[in-house]
């Protein structure tokens, strides 16, 4: 196995559909809505794909302002990749591209939530949201 990372800002709503599918991420989330997910990908800063060959293992899809905040809006990994590295390499790519001056905010899935711990990554409770209507 030979994984390669890179900004791929041309990412298909098929490529990503498929990520989103061998995650298992679409379990949650508008994964069903097409033209939703171009928007998604359309208005995303930063998406690094990691691939094995020409396969999509791996993806993280970040909105930020490259100084002070990049909330990271998805990290997705194919279940028979996962395990490997691969969401914590994303992750901190992702981070880097941004700046490493920015905090990096994610919300977690609530089976997600220990490998986040795992890796380094501090919980807070200080976050409020709206929740979409």
């Amino acid at each position: 196995m030979m994984v390669i990372y890179k900004i791929e800002d041309d990412l298909s709503t098929a490529d990503f559909i498929n990520i989103l599918q061998s995650s298992k991420l679409c379990l949650r989330g508008p994964y069903d809505d097409e033209s939703r997910l171009q928007i998604m990908l359309e208005q995303a800063d930063i998406i690094y794909v990691a691939r094995d060959g020409g396969t999509i293992v791996g993806i993280s899809r970040a909105i930020t302002d490259f100084s002070y905040c990049c909330y990271l809006a998805d990290l997705a990994v194919d279940e028979k990749y996962q395990d490997q590295g691969i969401g914590k390499e994303l992750l901190r790519l992702t981070h880097e591209k941004a700046s490493l001056q920015t905090t990096l905010i994610l919300f977690a899935s609530p089976d997600s939530q220990n490998y986040y711990s795992h890796i380094g990554m501090e919980s807070v409770s200080n976050c409020f949201i709206i929740p979409k209507q």
